[in-house]
């Protein structure tokens, strides 16, 4: 069974930074298509950044400029750096394949203080 184990988040002030992880188990790491989502409060689930086996990124126009993904297929982990964080990226943030897509892990709180 394929596990997402996400980390990193906590309540920065505004234009700081956090860098989160998510650990993958159970399944082979590098055939993954891997995204990061976030869920804000009383907001739908939205897709936040991907990253192709092959390293190819795409992300959301909320986020260019300011975040990046990452991979490393040794360790089986995916990173996403957020700088500039604005209050409006306050969300529950998690990890999942997209090819295909699996059981959420429990993400990881980011806090976003003005």
């Amino acid at each position: 069974q394929v596990q997402f184990v996400e980390t990193g988040g906590g309540l920065v002030h505004a234009g700081g930074s956090l860098r989160l992880s998510c650990v993958v188990s159970g399944s082979v790491f590098s055939t993954y298509i891997m995204g990061w989502y976030r869920q804000a409060p009383g907001k739908q689930r939205e897709w936040v950044a991907s990253i192709s086996t092959g390293g190819d990124i795409r992300l959301a126009d909320s986020v260019k400029g300011r975040f990046t993904i990452s991979r490393d297929d040794a360790k089986s982990t995916q990173y996403l750096e957020m700088n500039s964080l604005k209050p409006e990226d306050t969300a529950v943030y998690y990890c999942n394949s997209m090819n295909p897509p699996r059981s959420w892990g429990r993400g990881t709180h980011v806090t976003v203080s003005s």
